[in-house]
Protein backbone atom coordinates (compact mmCIF):
# COMPACT_ATOMS: atom_id res chain seq x y z
CA UNK A 1 0.00 0.00 0.00
CA UNK A 2 1.01 3.66 -0.39
CA UNK A 3 1.23 5.91 2.63
CA UNK A 4 2.90 9.10 3.81
CA UNK A 5 5.03 9.35 6.92
CA UNK A 6 6.68 12.27 8.72
CA UNK A 7 10.34 11.34 8.82
CA UNK A 8 11.52 14.27 10.92
CA UNK A 9 9.58 16.61 13.19
CA UNK A 10 9.95 20.30 12.38
CA UNK A 11 11.39 19.79 8.90
CA UNK A 12 8.30 21.15 7.14
CA UNK A 13 7.17 19.77 3.78
CA UNK A 14 10.51 18.00 3.37
CA UNK A 15 9.55 15.65 6.23
CA UNK A 16 6.54 14.31 4.34
CA UNK A 17 7.63 11.16 2.48
CA UNK A 18 5.56 8.71 0.45
CA UNK A 19 6.33 5.04 1.06
CA UNK A 20 5.17 1.67 -0.16
CA UNK A 21 4.43 -0.76 2.66
CA UNK A 22 2.63 -4.06 3.21
CA UNK A 23 -1.09 -3.85 3.85
CA UNK A 24 -1.60 -4.43 7.60
CA UNK A 25 -3.86 -7.22 8.79
CA UNK A 26 -6.39 -6.60 11.59
CA UNK A 27 -5.76 -8.34 14.88
CA UNK A 28 -8.33 -8.97 17.62
CA UNK A 29 -10.63 -5.98 18.04
CA UNK A 30 -9.21 -4.14 15.01
CA UNK A 31 -10.67 -3.01 11.67
CA UNK A 32 -8.89 -2.33 8.38
CA UNK A 33 -10.17 0.70 6.46
CA UNK A 34 -9.53 1.55 2.85
CA UNK A 35 -9.17 5.34 2.98
CA UNK A 36 -11.15 7.16 0.30
CA UNK A 37 -10.35 10.75 1.30
CA UNK A 38 -8.59 12.78 4.00
CA UNK A 39 -8.54 16.46 4.94
CA UNK A 40 -6.16 18.96 6.50
CA UNK A 41 -6.44 20.96 9.72
CA UNK A 42 -4.24 23.66 11.21
CA UNK A 43 -2.85 21.18 13.73
CA UNK A 44 -1.47 19.11 10.86
CA UNK A 45 0.68 21.99 9.66
CA UNK A 46 1.76 22.67 13.26
CA UNK A 47 2.88 19.04 13.57
CA UNK A 48 4.70 19.29 10.24
CA UNK A 49 6.55 22.41 11.39
CA UNK A 50 7.36 21.22 14.92
CA UNK A 51 5.03 23.73 16.59
CA UNK A 52 2.41 21.36 18.05
CA UNK A 53 2.23 21.08 21.86
CA UNK A 54 1.87 17.27 21.77
CA UNK A 55 5.07 15.62 20.51
CA UNK A 56 4.35 13.42 17.48
CA UNK A 57 5.76 9.93 17.19
CA UNK A 58 8.71 9.68 14.80
CA UNK A 59 7.63 8.30 11.43
CA UNK A 60 3.93 8.87 12.09
CA UNK A 61 1.30 8.66 9.34
CA UNK A 62 -0.21 12.17 9.48
CA UNK A 63 -3.78 13.55 9.44
CA UNK A 64 -6.54 12.92 11.94
CA UNK A 65 -9.35 13.33 9.42
CA UNK A 66 -10.22 10.64 6.90
CA UNK A 67 -13.11 8.56 5.65
CA UNK A 68 -13.20 5.09 4.19
CA UNK A 69 -14.74 1.67 3.97
CA UNK A 70 -14.15 -1.26 6.31
CA UNK A 71 -12.54 -4.01 4.22
CA UNK A 72 -11.54 -6.50 6.95
CA UNK A 73 -12.24 -7.06 10.65
CA UNK A 74 -10.30 -8.90 13.32
CA UNK A 75 -11.48 -11.51 15.77
CA UNK A 76 -14.09 -10.31 18.25
CA UNK A 77 -15.08 -7.13 16.40
CA UNK A 78 -18.72 -6.26 17.10
CA UNK A 79 -19.06 -2.55 16.33
CA UNK A 80 -18.49 -2.75 12.56
CA UNK A 81 -18.84 -5.07 9.58
CA UNK A 82 -17.11 -5.21 6.22
CA UNK A 83 -18.55 -2.62 3.84
CA UNK A 84 -19.51 0.01 6.42
CA UNK A 85 -18.43 3.64 5.97
CA UNK A 86 -16.42 5.01 8.90
CA UNK A 87 -14.21 7.81 10.12
CA UNK A 88 -11.78 7.91 13.04
CA UNK A 89 -12.14 9.72 16.36
CA UNK A 90 -9.57 12.50 16.89
CA UNK A 91 -8.71 11.50 20.47
CA UNK A 92 -8.92 7.80 19.72
CA UNK A 93 -9.13 6.62 23.35
CA UNK A 94 -11.52 9.34 24.57
CA UNK A 95 -14.96 7.75 24.43
CA UNK A 96 -16.95 10.03 26.75
CA UNK A 97 -16.76 12.18 29.87
CA UNK A 98 -14.04 14.70 30.61
CA UNK A 99 -10.60 14.88 29.03
CA UNK A 100 -7.79 13.43 31.18
CA UNK A 101 -4.12 12.47 30.61
CA UNK A 102 -4.97 8.85 29.84
CA UNK A 103 -6.82 9.73 26.63
CA UNK A 104 -4.51 12.26 24.95
CA UNK A 105 -3.40 9.98 22.07
CA UNK A 106 -4.36 11.52 18.73
CA UNK A 107 -4.66 10.09 15.24
CA UNK A 108 -1.98 11.58 13.02
CA UNK A 109 0.22 12.55 15.97
CA UNK A 110 0.92 9.82 18.53
CA UNK A 111 -1.11 7.22 16.59
CA UNK A 112 -0.90 6.55 12.85
CA UNK A 113 -3.41 8.70 11.01
CA UNK A 114 -5.24 8.71 7.70
CA UNK A 115 -2.85 9.82 4.94
CA UNK A 116 -2.52 6.27 3.69
CA UNK A 117 -4.19 3.84 1.33
CA UNK A 118 -5.28 1.73 4.34
CA UNK A 119 -5.61 2.52 8.05
CA UNK A 120 -5.66 -0.02 10.88
CA UNK A 121 -7.77 1.11 13.84
CA UNK A 122 -9.09 -0.38 17.02
CA UNK A 123 -12.85 -0.72 16.55
CA UNK A 124 -13.36 1.63 19.52
CA UNK A 125 -11.56 4.41 17.64
CA UNK A 126 -14.06 4.72 14.78
CA UNK A 127 -17.64 5.83 14.14
CA UNK A 128 -20.13 5.34 11.31
CA UNK A 129 -20.68 8.02 8.68
CA UNK A 130 -23.97 9.46 7.35
CA UNK A 131 -24.98 7.96 4.03
CA UNK A 132 -25.66 11.28 2.27
CA UNK A 133 -22.04 12.43 2.39
CA UNK A 134 -19.56 11.87 -0.42
CA UNK A 135 -16.14 10.51 0.58
CA UNK A 136 -14.59 13.97 0.33
CA UNK A 137 -17.34 15.49 2.49
CA UNK A 138 -17.20 12.67 5.03
CA UNK A 139 -13.45 13.22 5.52
CA UNK A 140 -13.85 16.72 6.98
CA UNK A 141 -15.65 16.36 10.32
CA UNK A 142 -13.28 14.70 12.79
CA UNK A 143 -11.33 17.76 13.95
CA UNK A 144 -12.86 21.04 12.71
CA UNK A 145 -16.45 19.82 12.73
CA UNK A 146 -16.32 18.36 16.22
CA UNK A 147 -14.47 21.41 17.56
CA UNK A 148 -17.27 23.68 16.35
CA UNK A 149 -19.94 21.30 17.68
CA UNK A 150 -18.29 21.01 21.11
CA UNK A 151 -18.00 24.78 21.44
CA UNK A 152 -21.69 25.26 20.66
CA UNK A 153 -22.74 22.56 23.10
CA UNK A 154 -20.47 23.75 25.90
CA UNK A 155 -21.43 24.85 29.39
CA UNK A 156 -23.94 27.41 28.07
CA UNK A 157 -25.65 26.33 24.86
CA UNK A 158 -26.69 29.42 22.87
CA UNK A 159 -30.44 29.88 22.62
CA UNK A 160 -32.31 30.40 19.35
CA UNK A 161 -32.06 34.03 18.35
CA UNK A 162 -28.80 34.67 20.19
CA UNK A 163 -25.76 35.90 18.28
CA UNK A 164 -22.79 33.71 17.37
CA UNK A 165 -19.64 35.18 15.83
CA UNK A 166 -17.24 33.31 13.54
CA UNK A 167 -13.91 34.67 12.33
CA UNK A 168 -12.46 33.80 8.94
CA UNK A 169 -13.48 31.07 6.52
CA UNK A 170 -11.53 28.03 7.66
CA UNK A 171 -13.03 24.69 8.57
CA UNK A 172 -13.95 25.46 12.19
CA UNK A 173 -15.47 28.84 11.33
CA UNK A 174 -17.69 27.49 8.57
CA UNK A 175 -18.80 24.45 10.56
CA UNK A 176 -19.61 26.79 13.48
CA UNK A 177 -21.67 28.99 11.16
CA UNK A 178 -23.60 26.03 9.77
CA UNK A 179 -24.23 24.43 13.17
CA UNK A 180 -25.26 27.76 14.73
CA UNK A 181 -27.90 28.24 12.05
CA UNK A 182 -29.18 24.68 12.63
CA UNK A 183 -29.74 25.66 16.26
CA UNK A 184 -31.72 28.76 15.36
CA UNK A 185 -29.01 31.26 16.26
CA UNK A 186 -28.20 34.44 14.41
CA UNK A 187 -24.71 34.47 12.98
CA UNK A 188 -22.17 37.22 12.38
CA UNK A 189 -18.97 36.67 10.42
CA UNK A 190 -15.74 38.63 10.14
CA UNK A 191 -13.69 38.06 7.02
CA UNK A 192 -10.38 39.47 5.84
CA UNK A 193 -11.59 39.75 2.24
CA UNK A 194 -14.66 41.60 0.98
CA UNK A 195 -15.17 39.10 -1.86
CA UNK A 196 -15.93 36.32 0.63
CA UNK A 197 -18.91 38.16 2.13
CA UNK A 198 -21.52 36.83 -0.29
CA UNK A 199 -20.33 33.24 0.21
CA UNK A 200 -20.66 33.64 3.98
CA UNK A 201 -24.16 35.07 3.58
CA UNK A 202 -25.07 32.12 1.36
CA UNK A 203 -24.15 29.81 4.26
CA UNK A 204 -26.51 31.72 6.55
CA UNK A 205 -24.51 34.62 7.99
CA UNK A 206 -26.93 37.38 8.99
CA UNK A 207 -24.20 40.01 9.27
CA UNK A 208 -20.78 40.07 7.59
CA UNK A 209 -18.00 42.56 8.24
CA UNK A 210 -14.81 42.85 6.18
CA UNK A 211 -11.92 43.53 8.55
CA UNK A 212 -9.95 45.24 5.78
CA UNK A 213 -12.64 47.92 5.56
CA UNK A 214 -13.45 48.03 9.30
CA UNK A 215 -10.35 47.12 11.35
CA UNK A 216 -12.11 48.16 14.60
CA UNK A 217 -15.03 45.83 13.95
CA UNK A 218 -15.72 44.94 17.57
CA UNK A 219 -17.70 48.09 18.41
CA UNK A 220 -19.61 47.96 15.12
CA UNK A 221 -20.68 44.38 15.85
CA UNK A 222 -21.70 45.22 19.39
CA UNK A 223 -23.81 48.16 18.20
CA UNK A 224 -25.43 46.13 15.41
CA UNK A 225 -26.26 43.07 17.52
CA UNK A 226 -26.51 44.33 21.09
CA UNK A 227 -23.52 42.15 21.88
CA UNK A 228 -22.31 38.74 20.70
CA UNK A 229 -23.34 35.84 22.94
CA UNK A 230 -20.77 33.28 21.72
CA UNK A 231 -17.52 33.96 19.85
CA UNK A 232 -15.55 31.26 18.02
CA UNK A 233 -12.15 32.91 18.44
CA UNK A 234 -10.03 31.33 15.71
CA UNK A 235 -8.02 34.45 14.86
CA UNK A 236 -5.90 34.53 18.00
CA UNK A 237 -3.81 37.56 19.01
CA UNK A 238 -4.83 39.65 15.99
CA UNK A 239 -8.58 39.42 16.62
CA UNK A 240 -9.08 38.65 20.31
CA UNK A 241 -9.34 42.30 21.51
CA UNK A 242 -12.07 43.01 18.95
CA UNK A 243 -13.90 39.82 19.91
CA UNK A 244 -13.90 40.96 23.52
CA UNK A 245 -15.26 44.38 22.55
CA UNK A 246 -17.98 42.75 20.42
CA UNK A 247 -19.19 40.44 23.19
CA UNK A 248 -22.23 41.07 25.34
CA UNK A 249 -21.74 41.61 29.07
CA UNK A 250 -22.15 37.93 29.96
CA UNK A 251 -20.89 36.59 26.65
CA UNK A 252 -18.69 33.56 26.09
CA UNK A 253 -15.50 33.38 24.03
CA UNK A 254 -14.18 29.97 23.05
CA UNK A 255 -10.46 30.58 22.53
CA UNK A 256 -9.35 28.14 19.83
CA UNK A 257 -6.14 29.86 18.70
CA UNK A 258 -3.80 31.19 21.39
CA UNK A 259 -0.68 31.93 19.29
CA UNK A 260 -0.04 33.25 15.82
CA UNK A 261 2.52 31.95 13.32
CA UNK A 262 5.18 34.23 14.82
CA UNK A 263 4.73 32.87 18.34
CA UNK A 264 2.84 35.91 19.67
CA UNK A 265 0.31 34.93 22.34
CA UNK A 266 -3.17 36.25 23.07
CA UNK A 267 -3.18 39.10 25.58
CA UNK A 268 -6.24 40.25 27.49
CA UNK A 269 -6.67 44.04 27.24
CA UNK A 270 -7.31 45.03 30.83
CA UNK A 271 -9.10 48.28 30.01
CA UNK A 272 -11.73 46.32 28.09
CA UNK A 273 -11.95 43.21 30.26
CA UNK A 274 -12.45 45.09 33.52
CA UNK A 275 -15.75 46.34 32.13
CA UNK A 276 -16.81 42.85 31.06
CA UNK A 277 -18.12 39.64 32.63
CA UNK A 278 -17.26 37.56 29.56
CA UNK A 279 -16.25 33.94 30.17
CA UNK A 280 -13.14 32.89 28.24
CA UNK A 281 -12.80 29.14 27.78
CA UNK A 282 -10.79 26.50 25.96
CA UNK A 283 -11.64 23.09 24.55
CA UNK A 284 -9.87 20.22 22.78
CA UNK A 285 -12.02 18.93 19.89
CA UNK A 286 -14.22 16.32 21.66
CA UNK A 287 -14.91 12.69 22.51
CA UNK A 288 -16.07 9.79 20.35
CA UNK A 289 -19.59 10.10 21.75
CA UNK A 290 -19.56 13.77 20.81
CA UNK A 291 -18.48 12.86 17.29
CA UNK A 292 -21.35 10.38 17.01
CA UNK A 293 -23.87 12.95 18.27
CA UNK A 294 -22.61 15.55 15.80
CA UNK A 295 -22.79 13.12 12.87
CA UNK A 296 -26.33 12.15 13.89
CA UNK A 297 -27.32 15.82 13.63
CA UNK A 298 -25.50 16.11 10.30
CA UNK A 299 -27.44 13.11 9.02
CA UNK A 300 -30.80 14.37 10.30
CA UNK A 301 -30.36 17.76 8.61
CA UNK A 302 -28.44 16.39 5.61
CA UNK A 303 -25.81 19.04 6.23
CA UNK A 304 -22.97 19.31 3.73
CA UNK A 305 -19.54 20.71 4.61
CA UNK A 306 -17.80 23.34 2.49
CA UNK A 307 -14.83 22.06 0.48
CA UNK A 308 -12.37 24.59 -0.87
CA UNK A 309 -10.20 22.32 -3.03
CA UNK A 310 -9.31 18.65 -3.45
CA UNK A 311 -5.91 17.21 -4.40
CA UNK A 312 -4.88 13.78 -5.67
CA UNK A 313 -3.10 11.51 -3.20
CA UNK A 314 0.18 11.89 -5.09
CA UNK A 315 0.00 15.67 -4.57
CA UNK A 316 -0.26 15.66 -0.76
CA UNK A 317 2.69 18.05 -0.47
CA UNK A 318 0.93 20.51 -2.77
CA UNK A 319 -2.19 20.21 -0.61
CA UNK A 320 -0.16 21.14 2.48
CA UNK A 321 1.38 24.10 0.66
CA UNK A 322 -1.99 25.33 -0.54
CA UNK A 323 -3.50 24.98 2.94
CA UNK A 324 -0.60 26.80 4.61
CA UNK A 325 -0.94 29.88 2.42
CA UNK A 326 -4.09 30.51 4.43
CA UNK A 327 -6.54 31.96 1.93
CA UNK A 328 -9.04 29.09 1.97
CA UNK A 329 -12.82 28.92 2.15
CA UNK A 330 -13.68 25.62 3.80
CA UNK A 331 -11.77 22.36 3.86
CA UNK A 332 -8.76 21.22 1.84
CA UNK A 333 -9.14 17.55 0.91
CA UNK A 334 -6.74 14.87 -0.32
CA UNK A 335 -8.33 11.98 -2.23
CA UNK A 336 -7.44 8.37 -1.48
CA UNK A 337 -4.65 6.58 -3.30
Amino acid sequence: MLCYRLDEQGNGINALAMREEAVPQPGPGQILIQIRATSLNRRDTMILNGAYPLTPRTGIVPLSDGAGEVVAVGEGVTRFAVGERVTGSYFARWVDGRMHPGVVDQLGCTLDGMLSEYALLDEQWAVRLPDHLSWQEAATFTCAGLTAWSALLGAEIPKPGQWVLVIGSGGVALFALQFAKLMGCRAAAVTSRVEKADRLRALGADLVIAAAETPEWGLKLREATGGIDLVFETGGPATFPQSLIASTLYGRIVLLTVQDHNGKSVEIPGAVYQRSLVTIGRLFVGSRNGLEAMLAAVAAHRLKPVIDKAFPFAEAREAYRYFQQGDVFGKVVIDGA
